[in-house]
């Protein structure tokens, strides 16, 4: 399905080769994140991703930029996470070269033009309020604020905060730029219809030749402490409250993040799961709810979300945690267990239909551990998973000293009490 070759300075290029599609992907993986920023810098990850498509050399303002890609039906964007940040291109086959150019020179040769940085900030923090008024996806920030605190990398929000974004200047990004956009810490994807492989090489050779050595610098371990349940309130006049609730668990190394993935759909994964059973249908508590497990390079989670009547959390923060302590008593059937596989290999096989989610895929897995499961392997650990498993990892996490609870609503200190008493 792939081949990867380094190059003499570090570089990592990967081709994925895809019968029957004519759209190619260019994506470049940057080991660079918010857990790689100090607090004095938080959110240079985000804001140096945004520079990138201001100007260049070649193309000097970002509606140039854009045009070349717009011109030809392209997909273009880029993505900052914790761990990593993306760059990709996605267009016609015939249009590779210029994919490639387009990606090459806003990583190498971008301006970062003094002006320019000015104004981003503006937008930057219209992007910020953009999120703060949307609970469904703030939701997310408050919960790892919640599990990681202010101390460190992990619990900070990627895209930094007003106060420290309008303190940035050329010299900071020059200096992040120089110390994480290094080769070693580079991986390069191309998935799709990508024609002869050693041509392909030669070429991205060529246009990536500027990307410099260095050493490839770490992050802050993360560390976490906790004894008891736990909960954060953000404040907010909202129609319905927006929770999280989860409970600490493992981290991409451990053994058993197949197992939690199996027990993930089982409890909110699609319309018949027992959450979306339980909770929507049975009882008119939410419109949404789903489940989830996050595995980072040094910590790790599964959380549950959802958006529900404010007047009635009480009920269903006790129906979720019900229904995981099911699963610790009770156990799932060998039919249901079947069903939930069913539904990750449904998942999978419709997810790598194109040609980014290819390079997604595979980039994910490169950047973070070095190593890439194929898609029938990652499988054929799902098909490991027993019943015994989803037991065994359900004792091990659905445990109050690793239970928390975000929320975002009409909510005030005064109410802590109430809601830690539904933790019980």
């Amino acid at each position: 399905m792939f081949s990867k070759t380094t190059l003499e300075n570090g570089l990592s290029v990967v081709f994925a080769p895809m019968a029957h599609v004519k759209s190619v992907t260019v994506l470049v993986m940057v080991k660079a994140g918010s857990k790689y920023e100090t607090k004095n810098i938080n959110g240079i990850s985000h804001f140096l991703e945004h520079m990138f498509f201001k100007g260049t050399v070649k193309r000097p303002t970002a509606l140039a930029i854009s045009e070349s890609l717009d011109a030809i039906g392209g997909e273009y964007n880029a993505f900052t996470s914790k761990e990593y940040t993306g760059y990709y291109a996605k267009v016609d086959s015939t249009h590779l070269d210029l994919a490639l150019d387009v990606v090459s020179d806003i990583l190498l040769n971008s301006l970062l033009d003094e002006e320019e940085i000015e104004k981003e900030k503006g937008v930057i923090v219209e992007e910020m309020n953009m999120y703060y008024d949307a609970p469904m996806r703030y939701i997310h920030d408050v919960w790892e604020r919640l599990l990681y605190g202010n101390d460190q990398p992990a619990g900070w929000d990627i895209i930094g905060t007003k106060e420290i974004i309008q303190t940035f200047t050329r010299d900071d990004l020059i200096q992040y730029l120089n110390k994480y956009y290094v080769a070693q810490g580079t991986v390069i994807f191309i998935a799709g219809d990508i024609g002869d492989q050693e041509a392909l090489l030669i070429k991205v050779k060529m246009f990536f030749a500027g990307v410099q050595k260095g050493d490839l610098s770490g992050k802050q371990k993360v560390v976490e402490k906790q004894s008891e349940p736990r909960l954060l309130i953000y404040p907010k006049t909202t129609d319905q409250t927006q929770l999280a609730l989860g409970f600490r668990a493992y981290d991409i190394w451990h053994k058993d993040i197949y197992v939690l993935k199996v027990l993930s759909v089982i409890l909110g994964g699609g319309m018949s799961s027992r959450l979306f059973t339980e909770i929507r249908e049975k009882r008119g508590l939410a419109y949404c709810i789903s489940s989830d497990a996050e595995h980072y390079t040094d910590s790790g989670y599964f959380v549950i979300n959802a958006g529900v009547k404010t007047d009635q959390i009480i009920e269903a923060i006790q129906v979720i945690l019900l229904e995981c302590q099911k699963i610790v008593k009770d156990g799932v059937s060998e039919s249901e267990l079947i069903k939930a596989k069913d539904y990750i290999r449904g998942k999978l096989s419709l997810g790598l239909e194109v040609s980014d989610q290819i390079a997604s895929y595979l980039a994910i897995q490169e950047i973070l551990q070095s190593t890439i499961l194929l898609p029938e392997e990652y499988l054929k650990l799902i098909d490991k998973v027993t019943v015994d498993d989803l037991i065994r990892v359900s004792c091990d996490i659905f445990r109050d000293e690793k239970l928390n609870l975000a929320i975002i609503g009409p909510f005030e200190e005064k109410d802590r009490s109430r809601l830690l008493q539904a933790l019980q």
